[in-house]
C-alpha cells in the first residue's frame, strides 16, 4: 500500500522585548537561575497581569507579513494544566479569539516548484519556565526564569507532506521572524523551536489519520530526523495489525527515535476559559496600518529584487537573502566593486560562506568584512589576479585580517598580463615538451589542458588565463 504523510507544524517563537508578557521582569539569556522572575512570573495570590504592548505590535508585525487577518478584538484565556515549572497551574494564551489568523507563506520545494503553506493561526501567549536535570544526581531544579516570556505560536494547516517540506517551512518562517526582528531564531538557547503533528493515511484517501505530536524539537536537522522516525514506526504499526494511538511524543537524538511521553490532551483537557484579569485587545486600524508601514523589506520582496535588479538566478537571490544581514553584506559588496553581481554573489555564496562555516561563525562575526571582500573582487575583475589566485588570498585574508592589496603585494601575486612574458613561456614550454606538440598537432587536442598547466606552473600560476588561452592556442596551431 502506498502511504502519504501529513504534517503540521506548532512553532514557538519568543518574542525579543526586553521585559516579560505579563511583568516588567527582564528576559535577557544566561542570568543565574531564578534571578529575573518576580512574583506575577510566580503567580503570587494577589498579584495582577499587565500586557506588554511590544509584544501586541510584534505580533500584529508577523500576522502582516503573512497576508493575514489582524484580529480587532482578541482575547487572553487561562489554559489549565499542572507541571513543575508552571507555578501558577495555568499559562495565559489565547484560544477561541487569537491575534492572527489565516495567513501563508511559500516555500521552495527540492524541484524548484514553490508550494503555498497555510498558517492557520498565530497566538500569543506567555512561556513557561524551565526543569534542569543536569548536575542534579537523583533531583531535579526549576528556573523560572523563562516563565512569563511571551512568545507568538505560529500553527499552520495540515499543507505538509514530508520532513524535507516541514524544515523548508520551519526554516522559512525562522527568516522571516529574524527579518522582522521580533524574535532572534536562537535555536540552542529554546527562542525558536517547534512541536511537529505527524500522521499517515493511504494514498487517495481524504480523512486524516490518527496523528502523534512530537514536543520541542529545537534544531532543523532533529525535526527532519523525528518526522522520517516517526512516519517510519506509524506505517509498521498499521501494517502490522496495530493502531496508532494519539498521543504527545519526544525525540531522543542519541537513540534517533521518538518515544511515548503522555496521551495527547484535547482542548477541553486544558479547561480554557477567558482570563478574567486581562481585559480583551482591541486594536485600532491607525495602530495597524502604523505597523504595517514600518515591516521592513521582506525576504521573497528582497530575493525577487536581487533577481531582478542584480540579473542573479532564483536560487542565489534565495540564499543570499536568508537574512537580513547576509543580504546587506551583499549589496555592500556589490555597491563597492560597482560591476558583476553574480561574481560577487559566487564569492559570498563559495568561498566566505565556507570559512564562516568551517569557524561556526555567523556573517556579522565574518573575519572578512564586505569592504574587505570587494577589494579583493575588484582585483580579480581588473585582472591584478585570477580567480585561482584569489582563493589563496582570501585564505590569507581570514587568516591575517590583511587586506587583499596588502597580500597581493607582499606576496608578489600580481598577474602577469604582458603578452611578451607569457609568449615566452609558452616558447619554452613549447620547447621542453616536442613530444607532446607533435601529437597535439596530429589531432589530440585534449593536451591543450596539459601545456596549459605546463605553462602556469611555468609562471607561478600568474599569467592571465583568458591571455594564456588565446596566445597558447594561435602558438600550437603553428
Amino acid at each position: 500500500m502506498e502511504w502519504e504523510t501529513v504534517i503540521g507544524l506548532e512553532i514557538h517563537a519568543q518574542l525579543a522585548t526586553r521585559s516579560k508578557i505579563f511583568s516588567g521582569s527582564a528576559t535577557a539569556y544566561g542570568a543565574a537561575p531564578n534571578t529575573q522572575a518576580n512574583l506575577v512570573d510566580l503567580g503570587y495570590p494577589g498579584v495582577l497581569p499587565v500586557l506588554n504592548a511590544e509584544a501586541v505590535r510584534m505580533a500584529v508585525r508577523f500576522g502582516l507579513s503573512i497576508g493575514a487577518r489582524i484580529a480587532p478584538r482578541s482575547v487572553f484565556a487561562r489554559k489549565n494544566y499542572f507541571y513543575p515549572d508552571l507555578p501558577k497551574g495555568y499559562q495565559i494564551s489565547q484560544y477561541e479569539l487569537p491575534i492572527v489568523a489565516e495567513g501563508s507563506i511559500d516555500i521552495v520545494l527540492d524541484d524548484g516548484t514553490r508550494k503555498r503553506v497555510g498558517i492557520t493561526r498565530a497566538h500569543l501567549e506567555e512561556d513557561a519556565g524551565k526543569s534542569l536535570h543536569e548536575g542534579l544526581p537523583g533531583h531535579s531544579g526549576i528556573d523560572l526564569n523563562r516563565a512569563g516570556t511571551p512568545l507568538i505560536e505560529i500553527v499552520s494547516e495540515p499543507d505538509l507532506r514530508s520532513a524535507k517540506e516541514a524544515v523548508a517551512y520551519m526554516k522559512k518562517i525562522h527568516t522571516l521572524v529574524r527579518y522582522l526582528e521580533i524574535c532572534d531564531g536562537n535555536m540552542q538557547e529554546g527562542s525558536f523551536r517547534c512541536d511537529a503533528n505527524v500522521s499517515v493515511r493511504p494514498k487517495g484517501q481524504e480523512k486524516f489519520g490518527t496523528r502523534a505530536e512530537i514536543k520541542n524539537l529545537n534544531s532543523f536537522r532533529f525535526v527532519e530526523k523525528a518526522i522520517n522516525y516517526e512516519i517510519e514506526r506509524q506505517i509498521e504499526l498499521i501494517e502490522s495489525g496495530g493502531k496508532v494511538v494519539q498521543e504527545t511524543r519526544l525525540y531522543d537524538p542519541d537513540k534517533g527515535e521518538t518515544r511515548s511521553m503522555r496521551s495527547k490532551e484535547e482542548a477541553n483537557d486544558y479547561r480554557y476559559f477567558p482570563d478574567p484579569d486581562l481585559l480583551p485587545v482591541v486594536l485600532e486600524d491607525e495602530l495597524i496600518e502604523k505597523v504595517r508601514a514600518a515591516l521592513p523589506e521582506l525576504p521573497d520582496e528582497k530575493a525577487a529584487r536581487f533577481a531582478r535588479d542584480y540579473g542573479l538566478p532564483e536560487y542565489d537571490a534565495g540564499v543570499l537573502t536568508a537574512s537580513r544581514e547576509l543580504g546587506a553584506y551583499y549589496e555592500d559588496v556589490v555597491a563597492r566593486v560597482g560591476s558583476d553581481p553574480k561574481l560577487c554573489a559566487n564569492w559570498v555564496m563559495g568561498d566566505l560562506a565556507a570559512f564562516l562555516n568551517k569557524d561556526g561563525l555567523e556573517i556579522g562575526e565574518s573575519k572578512v568584512d564586505a569592504a574587505a571582500l570587494a577589494g579583493l573582487v575588484t582585483r580579480i575583475v581588473d585582472n591584478t589576479i585570477s580567480g585561482k589566485i584569489a582563493k589563496d588570498v582570501f585564505e590569507a585574508m581570514w587568516a591575517s585580517g590583511e587586506s587583499a592589496d596588502t597580500i597581493i603585494e607582499q606576496k608578489g601575486l600580481r598577474q602577469i598580463t604582458d603578452t611578451g612574458a607569457i609568449e615566452k613561456a609558452i616558447d619554452e614550454v613549447m620547447a621542453k615538451n616536442p613530444g607532446q606538440l607533435a601529437d597535439y598537432r596530429s589531432g589530440k587536442d585534449k593536451l591543450f589542458g596539459f601545456f596549459v598547466g605546463q605553462v602556469m606552473k611555468a609562471t607561478g600560476g600568474k599569467a592571465n588565463p583568458a591571455q594564456l588561452n588565446d596566445l597558447l592556442k594561435k602558438k600550437l596551431a603553428g
